[in-house]
């Protein structure tokens, strides 16, 4: 086999038919965040300066002007992104599928990229939704983990056969690495080996449902703490399972680093299946009200997305409904009804939502931050892939690249109904 010749053939095949413009364009056409957020594509990494306003200038007063010392002048703080996150993905090809008579073969290669290409750009655009709206967590335990390699979650449809993740709680500290060998679709039970290949179940019974025990991808989970700042983390309180401090900054030091948080479960809204549209527009006037931007993009999870469409259903005439987009062409589905004051609202599902929170979004106080986007890594000699040998062949690994994070500079502007659970 002519090895060069049949590398630079490769090489020449990947950019040809999996260009990172047509990676991109894919990725952001599935994906309702890429595709409604400002993204910038030009930070280097380094430190990255948000500002937020701390107090705004408010010297007025009836009868006289203010006195010259007791003007009030806006202040500003300063929160401090301490360089991107990464995120990467790689696809391997072997050397025996594509390469035919000891030269490449362009037939066999283009009978197996798309559906590859296909899954692995719905698999990042997974990850990274996944990551962007509920945090650092694939999934949550609804009970102990065991000896046995079981874990038992609330979205098992998150999982793939053979998929590395790792099991851990919330504190950390407990973290444990398994290989998926089984989901029972029926009993939401993911059984995990130490191994891909198997053999030996892998012990989870220190990862615990009482200690808000996880599921991660690699590098995600507590102890590494790798994965990009989420909506979950900004918006949220941290009474309500978000951060303290928002890039370094206290929340609740300033006005301007809250988000106005609207309890959806019990003791607050209590919403349920035949009320979730009361309690949306209940929580978006009060956001409306007392936040300081125009949140129009309600986004939720499809559990939540269909008892709204039931709502509206049973109740036409109560709601305007003025349009609706089809997830087989979006990768999501939304529709625009009727609202309070500043407009209509549109309300937006996403698969890789969680159930327990709705989200008020304005998407002007909403950036990401990249690195030049997602990009396909080549190495210093042009090549596209990185070619290994073993006692069973050659391989030939691409991989792809997002460096940048999510960065909510205006808090103040987006909302958040919590809590939610019926």
């Amino acid at each position: 086999m002519a090895t060069t010749e049949t590398l630079r053939s490769f090489s020449n095949t990947l950019n040809e038919f999996i260009p990172t413009g047509l990676l991109v364009e894919d990725m952001v056409k599935k994906n309702w965040f890429l595709s409604n957020v400002e993204m910038i594509n030009d930070w280097d990494g380094g430190n990255l300066i948000v500002a937020f306003r701390s107090g705004r200038a408010s010297s007025v007063q009836f009868g006289n002007l203010p006195g010259e010392t007791d003007i009030a002048e806006q202040t500003n703080v300063r929160g401090t992104v301490s360089g991107y996150k990464e995120l990467w993905g790689s696809l391997i090809f072997n050397d025996r599928d594509i390469v035919e008579h000891s030269k490449l073969s362009r037939q066999n290669l283009l009978r197996i990229l798309p559906d590859m290409l296909d899954d692995f750009t719905d698999y990042m655009e997974e990850v990274t939704s996944l990551n962007t709206f509920n945090g650092s967590q694939l999934a949550a335990l609804t009970a102990d983990g065991d000896a046995s390699g079981n874990l038992t979650v609330d979205r098992h449809d998150r999982f793939t056969l053979k998929q590395k993740v790792i099991a851990n709680n919330a504190a950390g500290g407990a973290a444990v690495t398994g290989y998926v060998q089984s989901i029972n679709v029926e009993t939401k039970v993911v059984q995990c080996d130490t191994t891909r290949a198997g053999g030996t179940p892998a012990d989870f019974s220190t990862v615990l449902l009482a200690s808000s025990g996880k599921v991660y991808h690699p590098g995600a989970d507590p102890d590494a703490d790798n994965s990009f700042s989420s909506l979950r983390k900004s918006v949220l309180s941290a009474a309500n399972g978000g951060d303290t401090t928002i890039y370094g900054v206290t929340k609740t030091a300033q006005p301007y680093t809250q988000s106005i948080n609207v309890n959806g479960g019990a003791g607050g809204l209590a919403i349920t299946a035949t009320n979730i549209m009361e309690g949306i527009f209940d929580a978006i006037t009060e956001v409306r009200l007392f936040a300081k931007g125009k949140p129009n993009k309600v986004v939720m999870s499809y559990k939540n997305f269909g008892s709204v469409l039931k709502v509206i259903e049973n109740s036409k005439g109560a709601f305007t409904l003025q349009s609706m987009k089809s997830a087989s062409q979006f990768g999501w589905d939304e529709i625009t009804i009727g609202a309070v004051a500043r407009g209509p609202l549109t309300i937006v599902a996403v698969h890789e939502m969680d159930d327990d929170l709705i989200y008020l979004l304005d998407m002007r106080g909403i950036k990401l931050y990249t690195n030049g986007g997602f990009r396909r890594r080549v190495g210093p000699d042009g090549q596209d892939f990185h070619p290994i040998r073993s006692a069973s062949g050659y391989k030939y690994i691409a991989d792809w690249s997002l460096f940048g994070e999510v960065v909510v500079d205006r808090p103040s502007y987006q909302g958040v109904i919590h809590s939610i659970s019926y």
